[in-house]
């Protein structure tokens, strides 16, 4: 009964090998008295027993626990990842050294594995630093544990100096529609997914800028309006245009020529108009070199008297195509002019592995900064809305980013950032 209860191998092992010593032990009493052993020697050689069967028991224990204990250890080294610890068991054969060999199978298969995710996981954490999109990884805590060089888009630093921050400091906030960045003005989609790494949960945040998607649907629908528009006008315009300066040939009035010269004028503007808003749906061919920024902004100050350029240049030259980048530049100082700006100072400097060019005027604002890119869109009683639209398209067809806001006391600053390094296919 005693040994049916036992819970552990070592009390059974000593129950069941104390049970058998001592019903040997009266066996061999009760033999030895019928032989007419004296009984001091009786007691003597029971003593003996006793101290015989002590020692049994204790190394039987110790041999058949001694087997056990070293699986356990084999089974922590695997639970710590370490498969180069085998545990040895001191039978050649049986069940002991079966469990043994099946553990050493185990480690390997393991490792196998291991060397297999290892793998796996590197070459996926080496795609994620390819990639320009910004990628952040949490653990099972919610604290950074790792993000792509991308991260600096978002956040101008590396992600280092937050490691183990909380979705929260990094400004990602849970709604009922998923995640959402309310840290910059851009829309960003964030995808999020789990995986186990370590035997430990993490969370994969993805995050896609969809401004440029955005604004590639708002411009597509501008472009197919306005080569329709175009089409249109241009059809009608040309015979009026015609037949006003056909017209102005046969008339003998100075007042009816110039009533004609003045319709023939205005088609021509018009048709000059609809060619500058056609340009919005033509797709630039860029011949990037070195632009020297000395030269091109002793350009510049020549072509606007009435402003005064207040110019640092940290960075001497920069890849571009100079007759799009003068034109960028261009527009910006005209509407610093037209908002009665009379200095401009411009900073170009390195930021973030990019070049970081700004133009702060000292002129009256802008009213609405939010439709600023928007075809067609203007503040200006005489505008257009084309420049600011047309700089954006040559900034992202440099792979750069433009961003224009009004100054806490006085003017706009216009911020650029461009590669610091030639673009090896502009045209992608």
């Amino acid at each position: 009964m005693m040994i049916l209860k036992s819970k552990t191998i070592e009390n059974y092992i000593y129950i069941t090998t104390l049970g058998a010593g001592i019903l040997i032990s009266l066996l061999m009493a009760i033999i030895m008295y019928l032989a007419g052993m004296p009984l001091l020697n009786l007691i003597l050689v029971e003593l003996f027993l006793v101290l015989v069967l002590c020692w049994f028991i204790s190394h039987f224990e110790q041999k058949v626990v001694v087997a056990f204990d070293r699986a356990l250890l084999h089974i922590e080294a695997v639970k710590m990842e370490d498969y180069n610890q085998f545990a040895r068991s001191d039978f050649k054969e049986g069940s002991s050294q079966r469990l043994h060999l099946a553990l050493k199978d185990l480690s390997h298969h393991l490792q196998k594995n291991k060397s297999r995710y290892d793998q796996h996981a590197f070459l996926l954490y080496q795609l994620i630093d390819q990639l320009d999109t910004p990628i952040m990884v949490f653990n099972s805590k919610h604290q950074l544990s790792y993000a792509n060089p991308a991260f600096m888009n978002i956040y101008d630093e590396p992600w280092q100096i937050y490691r183990h921050a909380s979705p929260k400091i990094l400004g990602l906030e849970q709604t009922s529609t998923g995640w959402r960045l309310n840290r910059t003005l851009q829309q960003w989609q964030i995808s999020e997914s789990a995986f186990i790494d370590n035997g430990e949960a993490h969370y994969l945040f993805v995050l896609t800028n969809i401004d440029s998607a955005i604004r590639a649907s708002q411009l597509n629908a501008w472009q197919q309006m306005i080569r329709v528009m175009g089409h249109e006008i241009r059809n009608s315009l040309t015979p009026v245009s015609s037949l006003a300066e056909s017209l102005s040939s046969k008339m003998q009035g100075a007042r009816e020529q110039q009533a004609l010269q003045l319709i023939s004028d205005h088609c021509h503007q018009l048709q000059d108009f609809i060619s500058r808003y056609a340009s919005l749906s033509h797709n630039l061919n860029l011949q990037l070199t070195q632009v020297d920024m000395h030269s091109m902004w002793q350009k510049l100050s020549a072509l606007t008297p009435d402003l005064a350029l207040n110019t640092q240049i940290g960075i001497e030259h920069i890849h571009a195509d100079q007759t799009f980048i003068e034109q960028v530049f261009i527009n910006l100082l005209k509407n610093a002019h037209e908002a009665n700006a009379k200095q401009v100072r411009i900073r170009i400097r390195e930021k973030l592995g990019k070049v970081l060019i700004t133009l702060a005027d000292d002129g009256h604002g802008i009213l609405n900064t939010d439709n600023l890119f928007v075809p067609l869109f203007t503040t200006k009683p005489n505008g257009q809305g084309i420049g600011l639209t047309f700089c954006r398209n040559i900034i992202e067809h440099h792979k750069g980013t433009i961003h224009i806001e009004n100054n806490p006391q006085q003017g706009v600053t216009v911020s650029i950032f461009l590669p610091h390094k030639p673009l090896s296919n502009p045209a992608e």
